[in-house]
C-alpha cells in the first residue's frame, strides 16, 4: 500500500488545476470539496487522486500564496494543509483559513513532536496526520472530519435503493436491508462511484485499507451483498475488470 514521505517526493512549485468534476453519483447533495496545499508534487498528486477516487471534488496547490482567493472561489469544505511550506507556513495559513472560511482543516506534518500537534489543534485544526502516511488513512480522516462537520452527503439513491449513511440504513423498494458493517462500507463506496467499474484492488484499498491481499475477500463480500440486495440486480460483475453498481439491467 502506498506510503508517502517528504524524502520520497520531488518538490514542485507548479499549481494543479482541479480535475474534471466527477459525476453526481446519485447523491442527493453535491460532492464535498477538498483543497490540498502540499509542495511535494508526488504526495500532492497521490492525495488528489485518492480523494477524487473516494468521490470528492478536489483542487491542489503547491503553496498558499493565493489561499484567500482559493477559499473564495473554490469554497472548500476541508483543506489538507502541509505545515512545512515555502513562503507562508502551514500555521500561518491555518489562521488564514480560520479568518476567511468555515472549512475543516487536516494538517500534514513531517515532525512527530507533540508541540507541533498541540499547536495545530489549539490553533483550530480539526485533525493532523504525520508523514509518512498511508493514503487510505488520509482519506478516512478527511471523511471523518467532514462527517463531524456535517459536510458529507448522507443520503444516496440508486434506482429503488436508498442509503442513508448518517442513519446507517439501507432500503430497497421501501424495505429495510440488514447489512454488516463491512457490507455497508462496501456498498457506500460503490454507491459513491456508481456506473464506474471498480477492481478488486481498488475495493481492498478503499474498504479494507490494504492491498495485495486475498482477492477472495472481495468476492465473498460482493456475493453476500448481491444476494441481500435482491432482484433486479444492481451489483454487476465486469469480467476481467471488477464490479459496478448501476440501476439499469445488465446485459
Amino acid at each position: 500500500m502506498p506510503t508517502f514521505s517528504p524524502s520520497s517526493a520531488k518538490r514542485s512549485r507548479r499549481d494543479d488545476r482541479p480535475p474534471p468534476r466527477a459525476a453526481q453519483n446519485g447523491a442527493v447533495h453535491e460532492q464535498a470539496r477538498v483543497l490540498v496545499v502540499e509542495d511535494a508534487e508526488a504526495i500532492r498528486a497521490a492525495v488528489l487522486t485518492g480523494l477524487a477516487d473516494a468521490g470528492f471534488e478536489v483542487a491542489g496547490r503547491s503553496d498558499g500564496r493565493e489561499l484567500e482567493r482559493d477559499l473564495l472561489r473554490f469554497r472548500p469544505d476541508l483543506v489538507v494543509l502541509d505545515i512545512m511550506l515555502p513562503g507562508r507556513d502551514g500555521f500561518t495559513l491555518l489562521d488564514v483559513v480560520r479568518r476567511h472560511s468555515d472549512a475543516g482543516v487536516l494538517l500534514l506534518t513531517a515532525r512527530d513532536g507533540i508541540d507541533d500537534r498541540l499547536r495545530g489543534l489549539h490553533s483550530g485544526a480539526d485533525d493532523y496526520l504525520v508523514k509518512p502516511f498511508v493514503l487510505a488513512e488520509l482519506v478516512a480522516r478527511v471523511t471523518a472530519v467532514l462527517r463531524r462537520l456535517g459536510r458529507t452527503p448522507s443520503c444516496v439513491q440508486i434506482g429503488d435503493l436508498v442509503l442513508d449513511s448518517s442513519a446507517g440504513t439501507v432500503f430497497r423498494a421501501g424495505q429495510p436491508i440488514e447489512l454488516t458493517a463491512t457490507e455497508r462500507r462496501l456498498l457506500e463506496h460503490m454507491a459513491a462511484h456508481r456506473d464506474r467499474v471498480l477492481s478488486k484492488a481498488q475495493l481492498l484499498t478503499a474498504v479494507w485499507g490494504y492491498r495485495d491481499f486475498d482477492p477472495n475477500l472481495v468476492e465473498v463480500h460482493i456475493s453476500a451483498l448481491r444476494r441481500k440486495l435482491g432482484e433486479p440486480r444492481l451489483l454487476h460483475t465486469v469480467r476481467g475488470m471488477g464490479y459496478v453498481l448501476r440501476a439499469e439491467a445488465s446485459g
